[in-house]
C-alpha cells in the first residue's frame, strides 16, 4: 500500500519536466536502434526526423512540470487528461501535425504526475505503483481514441497496449527495462550501448502497438526474433555489436518496422533511473 504522510513544502515540478523531456532526447539522440528516428537517419519514417522530434520534446516540458504540478496537488485523471490534450496541442503545433510523441505524452506524463505526487506526499513505492493505485481504474474506464494507431491494434489483436501497461504499474518498466539497464552495466560502460541493449530487450518483451500496426503479428515476431538473436549472441559486450545494431536498423527500416512503443517505454525507463523510483 501506498502510505501518505504530511504534503512536503516546495516540489521541484519544473525541474521533473525538464528531466522528461531530456530523457526524450536521450532516446531520440541513442543510435542505432532499429527502425527508430536518430540523428543519422529516419529509420523507417518518411515524415519526421530528430530535428522534429526534439522541437517536440522541447515543446512538451512545460507541460510534463504542470503534470508534476497536477500530481503533487492530488488531481485525478481528468486534470491530468486535459493537460496531456494541450500538451498534444502543442506537439501537434512543434512538429507541423505530425504525432511524434503521444505514447510519450501518456506515459511519461503519468509518471511525472506519480513524481509529484510522491514528493508532496511523500509517498512509497515506485512511481509505477502510484500510478496504478492512484489512477488505474480511471485509466481503464477513461475515452478510448476510436482511429488511433493504438486503438486500432487494440481491436485487431486484441492487445491491452500502453493504457493496460500504465494501469498495471508499467510492468515492462520494471520487469524488462529497468533491469536491462542494471545488467547493461556489466557489459559496457558507454551509456548509449546501455540504452541500445535495454531497447532490444523491450523488442523481445513487448507486444509493441507500433510494430503490430505497421508489420502484423509477422512483423512483430520479426522484430523479435532479431532483437532475442541480437541479446543472445552479446549484446553490446561483443566488439562488433555497432556494426550488429546497424544491420538490424536497416532490416527494420527496409520492412518499415518501427518499436516506437519500446522507445517510449526506453525514455520512460531513463525518468524512473534518473528519479530514482
Amino acid at each position: 500500500m501506498i502510505a501518505l504522510a504530511r504534503p512536503a513544502t516546495a516540489i521541484d515540478c519544473d525541474g521533473l519536466g525538464r528531466l522528461a523531456t531530456d530523457c526524450l532526447k536521450l532516446e531520440i539522440a541513442t543510435y542505432p536502434k532499429p527502425g527508430l528516428v536518430s540523428p543519422v537517419d529516419t529509420g523507417a519514417h518518411d515524415d519526421m526526423d530528430a530535428a522534429m522530434m526534439n522541437r517536440s520534446a522541447d515543446a512538451l516540458e512545460p507541460f510534463f512540470a504542470r503534470l508534476a504540478d497536477a500530481g503533487a496537488a492530488g488531481a485525478g485523471i481528468d486534470r491530468l487528461r486535459a493537460i496531456g490534450i494541450e500538451a498534444e496541442v502543442a506537439m501537434m503545433a512543434a512538429t507541423g501535425g505530425i504525432n511524434t510523441h503521444r505514447g510519450a505524452i501518456f506515459g511519461l506524463g503519468l509518471l511525472c504526475a506519480a513524481a509529484g505526487f510522491r514528493a508532496a506526499y511523500r509517498a512509497s513505492g515506485t512511481l509505477g505503483d502510484i500510478v496504478a493505485h492512484r489512477w488505474g481504474a480511471e485509466i481503464c474506464r477513461g475515452p478510448v481514441p476510436l482511429h488511433s494507431h493504438g486503438s486500432t491494434v487494440a481491436r485487431r489483436h486484441t492487445t491491452g497496449g500502453a493504457r493496460a501497461e500504465a494501469a498495471t504499474g508499467f510492468p515492462s518498466l520494471y520487469d524488462i527495462a529497468l533491469p536491462a539497464l542494471a545488467e547493461a552495466r556489466l557489459l559496457t560502460a558507454e551509456d548509449e550501448a546501455r540504452r541500445v541493449h535495454a531497447l532490444m530487450a523491450l523488442i523481445v518483451g513487448v507486444e509493441d502497438t507500433n510494430l503490430l500496426y505497421r508489420g502484423g503479428t509477422e512483423g512483430l515476431a520479426f522484430a523479435q526474433s532479431h532483437a532475442r538473436a541480437f541479446l543472445v549472441s552479446g549484446s553490446v559486450a561483443t566488439p562488433d555489436w555497432r556494426v550488429r545494431a546497424v544491420a538490424m536498423h536497416q532490416a527494420f527500416t527496409a520492412r518499415r518496422l518501427s518499436p516506437g512503443g519500446c522507445a517510449d517505454l526506453l525514455a520512460m525507463a531513463l525518468f524512473v533511473e534518473a528519479s530514482g523510483a
